[in-house]
């Protein structure tokens, strides 16, 4: 994605705001039939709502809210809910039994074992039942035969309690993260998730088209839009300035001939808007732009003696978005579909990448397999780095064999990995670099943070940081993908060694010296808030 077209879409997003919705956004909302509510289920008409309190399944019109019809629970503990086509499953918590219901003839035509002890969510998936259990770490495919587990996947997060299936794709509703999660089935990935609409969600269902969700604590029925063509959202806005500072020491005892500093310039992105243009001191020698496009500040010193530094200070102001894309697998091309300059720029071998290595082909070949998709080929080798890799800060960047042998690195490494494996893939990628608000909005950042964006034909440059997606729960793994959080300006986009900054990002120096110097470098950035 150019930054042409970035701008393009920001100003799109600007002025279609209250006319576009995201994943997740309220379509419109009625009452729940009753107090407690809990599961949900849609029977090609109606939605069906259980209730705790009443101990009654309610059918609802979803266009008004009327309640239709109501039918006695088998149990005094209904939770979940699901349709056949046929019948209504519910599961009851205190029985541990999940009862078969027609809905015309009220009569309970089917009871089976439940296969969890206290089951809250069920989902039908056209020939078998899907069932969560609260504070169970799985999510089963069972037989409605007998209640047999045919398959398990891990649950995304702790405390999952809704469920609902779309023909491809799970939705899955955690109480206590306040989250909906979209999961590929034949392994428990998470592909997107969204805030629910309410405090505590406890059912779902899908209509065809729509997703519903009914809350326990505000008592009503949401029904959510999914895919409205916006490629991300941005919230949680954070306005600082940033004043970095490069230092440049010489203890000599002889002199540095020449200095050249280098400091990446921000540019307007999906998760950051820049307040103005970066200002320096001194003023800069020159503007140059490296082979990935990225611009630099260029500063030239000249005979730097003995016990004698140089201060380069770049301060800019920004208001900073966590920014979340969404992207839906079945919408990203081939990657034949690619951009020829792309794929020509993106693809290159590297002094840190080492693509020909037997470590990476093999680790290529064993993430991703047969995979073609370009989406699931990045999300393979996400998991592959969750799965070989420990986060370890030591200094120094190895190249991407060494770290993948070791199996620990720093975010730098972890993005060498990750880029490494990405273009053996066939898929474009490159990385981010970052200076970084350190928890208080008032804080300081010496150890920035660098990260990847893959290329995903149909959506463009799509941010992945696998350090930070390090985690045994699907909805974490799932967090670090299409995300940028609200603390981090984004001063550097390169694929590789740049002509200026190397492989560094924010800052960068070269010298000659005559003698023995000694020269020390610092790099820090101070955040200032914004008043409000």
């Amino acid at each position: 994605m150019s930054r042409f077209i970035l701008g393009v879409i920001l100003a799109v997003l600007t002025l279609a705001g209250s006319v576009l919705a995201t994943p997740g956004d309220t379509v419109r909302t009625i009452p729940s039939p009753y107090r407690c509510p809990q599961g949900l289920a849609y029977d090609g008409n109606r939605l069906w709502c259980v209730d705790r309190r009443s101990d009654q399944i309610y059918a609802v019109n979803p266009t008004t809210g009327a309640v239709t019809d109501s039918i006695p629970t088998p149990g005094y503990l209904p939770r979940g809910l699901a349709f056949d086509g046929k019948l209504l499953w519910v599961a009851d918590a205190e029985e541990a039994r999940l009862y078969g219901i027609n809905p015309a003839s009220r009569i309970v035509e089917k009871t089976i074992p439940c296969p969890i002890s206290e089951p809250t969510g069920l989902a039908w998936d056209g020939t078998h039942l899907w069932i969560s259990g609260d504070g169970y770490d799985n999510i089963d495919l069972i037989s409605v035969d007998d209640g047999t587990t045919i398959l398990s996947i891990p649950s995304p997060s702790a405390h999952t309690n809704a469920l609902s299936f779309d023909g491809t794709y799970l939705w899955v509703a955690d109480r206590f993260g306040d989250r909906i999660f979209m999961v590929a089935p034949a392994k428990g990935d998470v592909v997107l998730s969204f805030p629910s609409p309410g405090p505590y969600p406890c059912g779902l269902a899908w209509d065809g088209k729509n997703l519903w969700a009914v809350d326990y604590q505000t008592d009503r029925i949401y029904q959510l839009t999914l895919d409205d063509g916006v490629p991300y959202a941005r919230t949680k806005e954070k306005a600082e300035t940033v004043d970095f500072l490069h230092q440049v020491r010489n203890f000599g005892p002889d002199t540095v001939k020449t200095l050249d500093v280098y400091l990446a310039i921000p540019e307007n992105l999906a998760n950051q808007e820049l307040s103005g243009t970066a200002e320096f001191v001194p003023p800069v020698t020159d503007i140059l732009t490296d082979k990935w496009g990225q611009k630099v500040a260029h500063f030239r010193f000249n005979d730097l003696g003995p016990d004698k530094f140089t201060d380069v200070r770049m301060t800019v102001s920004a208001k900073m978005y966590e920014t979340r894309f969404f992207v839906f697998p079945n919408k990203v091309g081939k990657l034949e579909a690619i951009p020829k300059e792309i794929r020509d720029k993106y693809l290159v071998d590297d002094a840190k990448f080492d693509l020909g290595n037997s470590i990476i082909r093999e680790a290529v070949l064993e993430a991703v397999g047969t995979e073609t998709n370009p989406y699931w080929i990045a999300r393979r080798i996400q998991q592959y780095c969750v799965d070989k890799l420990e986060y370890e800060r030591v200094g120094g960047w190895n190249v991407a064999p060494m770290v993948l042998e070791r199996g620990t690195g720093s975010c730098s490494e972890y993005t060498f990995v990750y880029i490494a494996m990405c273009r053996a893939a066939g898929l474009p990628a490159r990385y981010a670099g970052a200076i970084v608000v350190r928890n208080d909005d008032a804080s300081y950042d010496d150890v920035f943070h660098r990260w990847v964006e893959v290329f995903l034909p149909g959506y463009g440059w799509v941010p992945v940081d696998p350090s930070r997606g390090d985690s045994k729960w699907p909805a974490d793994v799932a967090g670090s993908f299409g995300f940028v959080a609200n603390n981090c300006l984004i001063t550097t986009v390169g694929g590789g060694g740049s002509e200026y900054m190397e492989w560094g990002y924010n800052g960068n120096e070269r010298w000659t010296s005559k003698g023995r110097c000694r020269v020390v470098v610092e790099n820090i950035g101070e955040w200032t808030p914004l008043p409000k």
